[in-house]
């Protein structure tokens, strides 16, 4: 059965819920059995409150630009739908969760609590248990596991959602591609550092397999190892 995850952050008003903040960015990628499929979420939302100065100064997102966006309650079901039943992938998931619950609740349309129909992984609380003492924010990750996040000068959700799933699958053993300092079609250098996917449109892989005389050979070697008192572990049986 496929393994469907979807790597999601929010941009908020501000940290507390508690204290009226709200939604205005949600950005998802998904990934199925580990690979990213495009099928992307992203939508800016009109919180109807104005934003901290320090929330603006992370994400730069403005109340200007937020006042022709959608209502959360206009998005909820799309977004409801596409995350149902998937395993959410989000660092520092208490923040996001505790504020999709808020946003969910506030409409009043019997929506469940985020854990009662997705999964949840949290990739700091992982990133702490792999690195202990460490920094473990999305940048620190980035440098220990070589992503290339040179185009992130401020917070955007499905920009940190797309980062955070190259960080995943590298804290995860999925390594992507080797960057072996190829060059691109028009002769520049590829940036280097940093995970770089394989193509879907790739050409397989060329598997030779040994013909008689060679296994012949093979297990005259094996058949000198075992004179010689060695014993082939990996000879089968």
């Amino acid at each position: 059965m496929a393994r469907r995850q979807i790597v999601l952050d929010t941009e908020t008003t501000g940290i507390d819920p508690k204290q009226g903040h709200r939604i205005i960015e949600i950005g998802c990628v998904e990934l199925v059995n580990r690979r990213l499929t495009g099928n992307n979420f992203h939508v800016y939302i009109n919180p109807q409150r104005s934003i901290e100065e320090e929330a603006i100064d992370v994400h730069g997102i403005t109340n200007e630009f937020l006042r022709d966006k959608p209502l959360y309650r206009d998005i909820a079901q799309e977004f409801f739908d596409y995350i149902k039943g998937a395993e959410l992938v989000i660092h520092n998931a208490p923040f996001d969760v505790g504020h999709m619950d808020n946003e969910f609740a506030l409409l009043n349309q019997g929506y469940p609590n985020t854990h009662d129909y997705c999964q949840v992984l949290d990739t700091l609380k992982m990133a702490r248990d792999l690195h202990p003492g460490q920094k473990n924010n999305l940048d620190a990750l980035c440098r220990r596991y070589d992503i290339d996040n040179a185009k992130r000068t401020l917070h955007g959700a499905l920009l940190d959602s797309e980062i955070l799933a190259d960080v995943y699958l590298a804290m995860t053993g999925g390594q992507t591609k080797l960057n072996l300092n190829q060059n691109k079609d028009d002769g520049s250098d590829q940036q280097k550092g940093g995970i770089r996917r394989l193509s879907a449109e790739r050409a397989p892989l060329v598997v030779l397999r040994a013909n008689d005389a060679e296994q012949s050979a093979h297990e005259a070697r094996l058949d000198l190892v075992n004179k010689e008192g060695g014993q082939c572990l990996w000879r089968a049986e």
